[in-house]
C-alpha cells in the first residue's frame, strides 16, 4: 500500500518541485492587471515599484517578450468601524397615602414614601481602518502557476496598506527564490 501511494505521490512531487524550479530561469516578468476594483490599478504600480527594487527580473510591459505573468486580485479598503454600547440600572418606587374626611369629624393623614437610584453609561467609539490584500501569482507560458502569495495589511509605521502589500509580496517572492537558490 505504502510502495503504491509512493508511486502516486512522486510524480506529483517532481512536477510541482520542476515548477518551482522554473522560478531560477525566469528573467522577464509581465505585471497583468489586477482585478479587484479601482484600487487594484494603483497596487499593480506599487507591486511593479517593488519588484523593480528587488532586481530579481526585469520587468517588461510587453507581455509577449515576458517568461511568466504576474496575475491576481488586489482591494485597498478604508472604512469606519462602530462600536456602541449602553449600560444602565434604574429602579423607581413610590407610596402614598391620601387624607380623608367627615362632616362630624375631621382628620387628615398623610403618608409618602419615594426611592430612586439610577445609573446609565454609554460608550460610541469609531475607528478609521485601512486594509489592503493581494493575492498574486505567477505563470508560465504553459498557464502552469509556479509560484504564488497572499498578503495583507493594515498599513505600517512610514507606508500605507497598499504599499506595505506590495513590499510584502516582493519579499515573499524574494525569500523564496533565494531558498531555491
Amino acid at each position: 500500500m505504502r510502495l503504491v501511494l509512493a508511486l502516486l505521490i512522486a510524480p506529483l512531487a517532481l512536477a510541482q518541485d520542476d515548477l518551482s524550479r522554473q522560478l531560477l530561469g525566469i528573467k522577464r516578468v509581465f505585471v497583468d492587471r489586477l482585478t479587484g476594483g479601482e484600487t487594484a490599478a494603483q497596487m499593480r504600480d506599487l507591486l511593479i515599484a517593488s519588484l523593480q527594487s528587488a532586481k530579481l527580473f526585469i520587468l517588461t510591459e510587453n507581455q509577449e517578450r515576458a517568461d511568466v505573468i504576474l496575475r491576481g486580485a488586489a482591494e485597498d479598503l478604508i472604512f469606519t468601524d462602530a462600536f456602541a454600547s449602553s449600560e444602565g440600572v434604574s429602579v423607581h418606587a413610590g407610596a402614598s397615602t391620601g387624607s380623608r374626611s367627615t362632616r362630624t369629624t375631621s382628620s387628615t393623614t398623610g403618608r409618602g414614601a419615594t426611592l430612586s437610584v439610577g445609573e446609565h453609561e454609554s460608550m460610541s467609539v469609531k475607528e478609521r481602518k485601512h486594509e489592503a490584500l493581494a493575492t498574486v501569482r505567477l505563470v508560465n507560458k504553459e498557464g502552469d502557476v509556479i509560484w504564488s502569495t497572499t498578503q495583507e495589511s493594515n498599513g505600517a509605521k512610514f507606508r500605507g496598506a497598499s504599499a506595505d502589500v506590495a513590499e510584502k509580496i516582493t519579499k515573499q517572492l524574494v525569500a523564496d527564490y533565494q531558498r531555491l537558490k
